[in-house]
């Protein structure tokens, strides 16, 4: 694995801490620090890193509208945004993953499972499991009151889907991984990760969690 990595937050005791734990892993390196978000978006631009580790809340600008600037931007769009977060931030991880961030992890985690974290989203993986996917489903879109929903939100490049890419996009946004899906479909592996990727890049979706929320918002599901 080879990654590098810009880290943002505010606490430089936070930044100290896991630059240490990243320069102590073979493959990956800090090429940089932000201590906001409008300091983040300059330097992603400037240095273009594999991977940007992103505090949501930061002065100046916060954490969400940085991701949502940094994956906005054509010039970025190789760059993936990894969220540190805490349990009592979790109103906003939802938020974090509409902006474009491919997944989020606690600041409280284990060494090797923040490692683990940016080389998945590195990869071009979603860093949200089949059971998070559920998690964050159940309780940040089936739990909200009917009178506080909003109308379906236009997904561009929806209609362009084909009918087996819809039943796809549906089984993906149930938390189904795509080894699931293939045996839910009875077609390989292979095949339904090439339906994925077809529906990521139609939809203008960085990864799976962007395809989850586009599949609730638009009323799909």
């Amino acid at each position: 694995m080879s990654a590098s990595v810009l880290l943002v937050d505010d606490q430089s005791l936070i930044r100290t801490a896991v630059r240490a734990l990243i320069d102590a892993s073979p493959g990956l390196t800090v090429v940089g620090e932000a201590t906001n978000g409008r300091e983040a978006v300059e330097k992603t631009r400037l240095l273009h890193p594999d991977v940007v580790l992103m505090d949501i809340r930061m002065p100046v600008m916060d954490g969400i509208e940085a991701t949502r600037q940094i994956c906005r931007d054509p010039a970025l769009s190789e760059v993936r945004v990894l969220v540190l977060t805490t349990f009592e931030e979790d109103e906003y991880v939802v938020e974090a993953l509409r902006a474009g961030a491919s997944g989020f992890i606690g600041k409280g985690t284990e060494p090797p499972a923040l490692v683990q974290a940016i080389a998945t989203v590195n990869d071009g993986e979603s860093l949200l499991s089949p059971v998070a996917t559920r998690l964050l489903v159940d309780r940040y879109v089936r739990a909200a009151p009917t009178a506080t929903r909003t109308r379906p939100t236009p997904v561009a490049g929806l209609e362009e889907l084909t009918d087996r890419e819809r039943e796809v996009l549906l089984l993906v946004a149930t938390g189904l991984s795509n080894s699931e899906i293939a045996e839910r479909l009875f077609i390989s592996p292979s095949t339904a990760k090439t339906h994925v990727n077809r529906i990521m890049a139609k939809l203008y979706a960085h990864d799976r969690a962007q395809l989850v929320i586009a599949a609730y918002e638009s009323g799909l599901v």
